[in-house]
């Protein structure tokens, strides 16, 4: 019995055992590509192409995406590259947006598809690296056989999700390798790459769709994804998946007007006491800016120098 067909034995043998489908997260893709893909995984197919006016179109669209990852694509390449390895960054539908890749290894990845303009979801590749971790909005590394399809069985992928400034997937970051020497040691130290990149990523989109918004890193999160975008009132515009995690805040809370020392439970002082806190942290930025210059401070708020003198008394500002 040759590869492809041992190969595709097993797929069917695992993923129409119920119990293994629902336990283990290859199995449940390949249950997937069965019964809602409708593919079977000794079909000689590569993944689908768009074509050039469409794809031209759908880059167009995520030109933010390719801005904010291009610096992390290419310091993750000068890493691995050179050890038989390509870099994907794909759309949320799985479209091939950018790659990296040595040409030396170049016309093995292009037989099997894995090339700009290609569509690498699960409905178009079967369980592999990009699709499923879409499908599964998690971080996933899909080893030679695990792939559905046995024409993708001399694949190694490790990738990762991006999630965009409103914490939903946007894209995926991969790395794949047609090695066959290729170890669950190797394969994890570019897993633990790739979500570091990813992450990366996701806090240089998170900036952009925020760009006067001041950026507060959360403390104590775990993350330094952990990120809020907070006006100048204190009112928080925007939150990574992380940030809403850590604070158990979504969309509702967010539109409705939620100040950040609220969701930092930021307590500086009794209730009632905003406007006092409000008060005192104005005198003291301007002072700072004159440099402690009375008389140059109250010209710049438009006061007295006799009624910023008793500001500064009553708000205890030595």
């Amino acid at each position: 019995m040759n590869v492809a067909h041992k190969h595709s034995d097993k797929v069917y043998s695992v993923a129409l055992e119920g119990s293994r489908a629902a336990s283990s997260p290859i199995a449940a893709s390949w249950r997937r590509c069965l019964d809602l893909h409708h593919l079977t995984p000794d079909e000689r197919r590569s993944p689908q192409t768009l074509e050039e006016a469409e794809f031209r179109r759908m880059r167009e669209r995520m030109a933010h995406l390719v801005s904010a990852s291009s610096d992390e694509i290419d310091r993750l390449f000068t890493m691995v590259g050179r050890s038989g390895c390509c870099l994907v960054l794909a759309d949320r539908h799985g479209v091939v947006l950018e790659r990296r890749g040595v040409a030396g290894d170049d016309k093995d990845f292009h037989r099997l598809g894995l090339w700009q303009q290609a569509v690498w979801s699960e409905a178009s590749a079967g369980t592999n690296g990009i699709g499923t971790a879409l499908a599964d909005e998690r971080a996933v590394t899909i080893h030679r056989e695990q792939h559905f399809l046995s024409a993708n069985i001399a694949l190694s992928c490790a990738t990762a999700p991006i999630r965009d400034h409103l914490g939903q997937v946007t894209a995926a970051l991969d790395i794949s390798t047609c090695r066959n020497d290729v170890t669950d040691l190797t394969l994890a130290m570019l897993s633990q790459a790739v979500r570091d990149a990813a992450l990366r990523v996701e806090t240089n989109l998170f900036r952009l769709a925020f760009p006067k918004a001041r950026i507060v890193m959360l403390p104590n999160a775990g993350s330094p994804s952990a990120l809020l975008a907070v006006d100048g009132d204190d009112l928080i515009l925007g939150a990574t998946r992380s940030a809403r995690q850590a604070l158990q805040i979504d969309d509702q809370a967010i539109a409705r007007g939620l100040p950040a020392s609220d969701a930092l439970h930021e307590r500086r002082g009794e209730e009632g006491s905003d406007l006092l806190e409000a008060e005192r942290a104005a005198l003291r930025r301007v002072l700072s800016r004159t440099g402690g210059n009375v008389s140059q401070a109250a010209q710049l708020l438009g006061i007295s120098r006799a009624t910023l003198h008793r500001k500064i008394k009553r708000l205890e500002l030595h």
